[in-house]
């Protein structure tokens, strides 16, 4: 499709932003609007479980773009509307209107993941509105348990800490954030909450909730003050019916939903090539791929994946793609000999092949990998070029 006269973007999050965006920065002079759930313009959302939270930045630091600069762009604004049905092109709103357009882009991404019988009064943190009733609570109280160990749990119990609220963090798994860094970064990644003065719990079953905390599996309880699970989110689909959304929507490498025509997805909701990825940077990435394909232009060239998490005062970094991965190779630091956390990089190699390179506190080191992992450099020239710096 070339030149759509409307193009519709259902999601005001960062995808849904960039992808507007991008369609201005290609030349796009078509009419372009922007459906938001929430009624906020567009903002930021790493800053809520970090300096929201923490009280360093208030609300309005996080926008990204006001409304007025979006009608400025020439971008019609539809928000504290949810998307409740999708037709070939067309898209129902919750207050029963209807936008038809040529092309459609979904951007709805995540809602946050709640366990069963979850209670109101437990917190979950994925909006602005969660990050503020949370930053309320951790102003009066002296004690916080957070369900769920990975990133989201571990800068909400970051921030929590350096509020001097006492934490304590219960995780399924043998370490925290090891599905995304795996078990060996992910015990560093436990280290740091440990040495941050968290009460961290890992192979830990919750079978329930009982008043002010949960039941765990060995039949005795956890209570705090405040509970706040987090426990990742579920892709924002429920009212696309006709295709297998469990996964996300699967696209192919143009962000072309497959078996709807006229649909693309970017961000959260999306799965190219069977990758689905929840980070900031590629949302940005993919918006900038989808909207040179929806006006017939070549794409962008492609990009490494990175993402980052920042905890206890160091930045965690991650770039490339590590699962799959079936070696991790030290690179710089001692952290995974019981050494510093700070300075501590580690590849991951699958098949001899470096496919990511992880690091806590090591900026200035993480940015010189990034073409060795473009380049899927081996086991050796790995070592050797960590040798140089």
């Amino acid at each position: 499709m070339t030149n759509p006269e409307h193009v519709l973007v259902v999601g005001a999050g960062l995808g849904g932003l960039r992808t507007v965006e991008q369609l201005r920065a290609t030349g796009y002079e078509g009419r372009i609007s922007l459906v938001g759930a929430e009624e906020h313009a567009p903002y930021d959302r790493p800053p809520l479980s970090k300096q929201v939270l923490t009280g360093d930045w208030e609300p309005e630091r996080t926008g990204l773009r006001t409304v007025e600069e979006l009608e400025n762009l020439g971008v019609r604004t539809h928000l504290g509307l949810r998307a409740v049905a999708l037709r070939p092109g067309e898209v129902e709103l919750s207050d029963g209107a209807t936008l038809y357009a040529d092309a459609i882009v979904v951007a709805t991404g995540l809602v946050a993941r709640r366990l069963p019988d979850q209670p109101a009064s437990v917190h979950t943190l994925r909006t602005l509105d969660d990050a503020l009733a949370l930053r309320a609570q951790l102003e009066k109280i002296g004690s916080l348990l957070v369900v769920g160990g990975g990133f989201i749990g571990a800068e909400v119990a970051s921030s929590a800490r350096s509020r001097g609220v006492e934490v304590t963090v219960l995780e399924a798994l043998p370490a925290p954030s090891s599905r995304a860094l795996g078990a060996d970064l992910g015990a560093l990644n436990g280290r740091l909450l440990t040495e941050g003065g968290v009460d961290l719990r890992t192979n830990v079953r919750i079978t329930g909730f009982v008043d002010g905390g949960v039941a765990l599996e060995d039949g005795s309880t956890v209570t705090a003050d405040a509970v706040v699970v987090g426990i990742g989110g579920v892709p924002d689909l429920d009212w696309i019916e006709g295709v297998d959304a469990s996964r996300g929507l699967l696209c192919g490498p143009s962000g072309r939903v497959e078996g709807l025509e006229g649909v693309w997805a970017v961000g959260d909701v999306a799965s190219w090539d069977g990758h689905r990825s929840e980070h900031w940077t590629s949302a940005g990435d993919q918006a900038a791929v989808v909207a040179r394909d929806i006006v017939g232009e070549e794409a962008p060239p492609a990009t490494v994946p990175y993402f980052w998490s920042d905890q206890f005062g160091l930045k965690i970094q991650l770039i490339g793609r590590p699962d799959g991965a079936d070696e991790v190779l030290p690179l710089h630091g001692t952290g995974l000999d019981g050494g510093p956390i700070k300075g501590t990089v580690a590849g991951y190699l699958a098949g001899g092949k470096l496919v990511a390179v992880a690091g806590f506190g090591a900026a200035r080191l993480i940015a010189r990998y990034r073409a060795l992992v473009a380049d899927g450099a081996d086991r050796a020239a790995a070592l050797e070029f960590a040798a140089t710096l």
